[in-house]
C-alpha cells in the first residue's frame, strides 16, 4: 500500500487513475447520449472538478459549452454547511439552458442543494449532475445524482483535483486519509 504525507496527515492509494479515467469515459458516453442535441451548458465546480472536467471534456461528442463556478463549503476536512458564492454564473448565461454541472466529489449535497436553487432561480431549462465520486451514505438530500463515476465510502480522500487545505489535487490518483 502506498503512502504519502500531504500537509500534516497520511493517505494511503484508493483507486488508480486508470479506473477513474474509465469511469470518466463511460460517464461521458452517457452525457454525450442523454444531452445529444440539446445544447447543453456546462458549469465545472472550481477547484476540484478540474482534472474531472478535463478528461470528461475529451470524451464529449456533442456541441455545447462549458462555463466555471466556485462555491466553497469546506475548511480543512469538515464540511462548513455554508456555501459562500465565490465565482458564479450570470443569470442571463442560465435562462432557459439544459445546465450539467460538473463537480469532483458530492458527499452530504448541501453545496450542490444551494447551487440547484439559485441556478432553478436564474431560469435554466434543465438541471442535470455529473460527478466523479458520491458518497451515498453521506448524502442527506433528495435530488438525483445523474451521472456517478464511482460511489465510495464516507473516507476523506484527495488527489485528481480533490485537495486537503488546497494541497494534494496535482495527484494523478485518489488516496484515502490514514486515520
Amino acid at each position: 500500500m502506498n503512502i504519502i504525507k500531504v500537509l500534516d496527515k497520511e493517505f494511503a492509494s484508493y483507486i488508480s487513475q486508470e479506473k477513474i479515467e474509465g469511469e470518466i469515459h463511460r460517464v461521458a458516453k452517457e452525457i454525450t447520449r442523454d444531452m445529444e442535441g440539446r445544447d447543453p451548458l456546462f458549469l465545472v465546480m472550481l477547484n476540484g472538478a478540474f482534472m474531472f472536467a478535463g478528461e470528461l471534456f475529451k470524451n464529449i461528442d456533442i456541441p455545447c459549452e462549458i462555463s466555471f463556478v466556485k462555491y466553497k463549503s469546506y475548511s480543512g476536512t469538515q464540511c462548513t454547511n455554508s456555501a459562500n458564492v465565490m465565482i458564479g454564473a450570470k443569470a442571463e448565461d442560465v435562462r432557459g439552458r439544459n445546465i450539467v454541472i460538473v463537480e469532483d466529489l458530492i458527499d452530504s449535497g448541501f453545496t450542490m442543494s444551494e447551487f440547484r436553487k439559485d441556478l432553478e432561480a436564474a431560469g435554466a431549462k434543465s438541471i442535470s449532475i455529473a460527478t466523479m465520486m458520491f458518497k451515498p451514505n453521506a448524502f442527506k438530500f433528495n435530488y438525483k445524482v445523474d451521472y456517478i463515476g464511482l460511489n465510495i465510502g464516507n473516507e476523506f480522500i484527495v488527489g485528481y483535483g480533490l485537495d486537503y487545505n488546497e494541497y494534494g489535487r496535482n495527484l494523478r490518483e485518489i488516496y484515502k486519509i490514514v486515520e
